[in-house]
């Protein structure tokens, strides 16, 4: 896709309260507000995209901007923060919906359960029930994508695609492995030195740290993801992977043989997070599945280098479900 191109795609970001807690939603396409919107282009799908851990939507602005031209920009692309993987700048407005569920706390709302209630949350005040729902998950986004079609069976989803799965068998993978005592046993020694080496720093110098950090790694992010050096937010994200580890250990056959008609996986071959084990499993127990291998070795964190030959993949996929709106 030309660069020109890409720059030109409008991008909105707002912080909204949702579950009590403010969360930065980055809206791809021209549609800011689906309720208020009532004029004959308002669309009748929204792509609604769960990141991974730690969930910095910005990451996945490339991602959001490839899809949606993909898909000639008939639909929004919506990205959601994990609840408290996102602060506000001074002076921004948080906004609330006219209902009053997204003010409502929702118990241990960064922990897993909490990120699937603070999902739900959102969807039910922020999208019209008329609006069909594609949902994309990656990472741990795919387990709260199954949970949100497990928890929530009113809501439009028409279709779920789960990139780089982490589903079951966490702690147990390679990456598992190692990240496990550090999030579960060491998490306080890792909270308590962040927050000594971070917080003093001034903004404008975490700021600097981050920029040289993208250059240096050939990022470009038009949203500056400050939160990377916030010691909250990076508590928050050790906090959500030390239950990870904990929780996602038994993959869950009861949902995906439910909605297995409107589930595409898409695993790595080179994933340390969810090794081709867990695809040639899952293969063998859902051999009528939509389940496919990586054959070009992208990592799990694609985001970072790859979105456009992820989005080029999604949106062929995406096209042959629109018949379904």
């Amino acid at each position: 896709m030309d660069l020109e191109i890409k720059e030109e795609i409008p991008v909105h970001e707002e912080f909204v309260l949702c579950g009590g807690v403010e969360t930065q939603v980055l809206k791809c396409g021209p549609w800011d507000d689906l309720f208020n919107d009532q004029n004959v282009n308002r669309p009748k799908l929204l792509i609604f995209i769960i990141p991974g851990n730690p969930g910095f939507s910005s990451f996945y602005v490339p991602f959001a901007k490839a899809l949606y031209s993909l898909t000639n920009r008939c639909f929004p692309v919506w990205t959601i923060s994990h609840a408290g993987h996102a602060l506000a700048p001074k002076d921004t407005k948080i906004l609330t919906a006219s209902e009053d569920a997204n003010a409502q706390e929702i118990k241990d709302i960064y922990g897993l359960h909490g990120q699937i209630e603070h999902k739900l949350a959102f969807l039910r005040t922020h999208v019209p029930k008329e609006v069909k729902l594609m949902l994309i998950g990656h990472s741990i986004g795919s387990y709260i994508a199954l949970q949100i079609l497990k928890r929530a069976p009113e809501l439009p989803v028409i279709h779920t695609f789960l990139l780089f799965p982490t589903i079951e068998r966490m702690a147990e993978s390679p990456n598992g492995r190692i990240a496990t005592p550090f999030l579960c046993w060491f998490r306080y020694a890792l909270y308590v030195t962040g927050y000594l080496l971070l917080k003093p720093c001034p903004e404008k110098i975490k700021s600097l740290i981050i920029r040289m950090g993208l250059q240096v790694m050939n990022l470009k992010t038009e949203f500056l993801q400050t939160n990377i050096l916030q010691p909250f937010c990076l508590a928050n994200a050790a906090y959500l992977g030390g239950q990870e580890m904990m929780q996602v250990v038994k993959r869950d056959d009861e949902i995906i043989k439910e909605h297995l008609s409107k589930l595409t996986f898409y695993y790595g071959a080179t994933d340390r997070w969810c090794p081709i084990k867990y695809y040639e499993d899952i293969k063998k127990d859902f051999p009528e599945g939509d389940i496919r291998l990586c054959e070009k070795k992208i990592p799990h964190a694609f985001i970072l280098h790859f979105s456009q030959e992820i989005a080029d993949m999604v949106a062929n996929w995406l096209k042959d479900n629109l018949f379904k709106i």
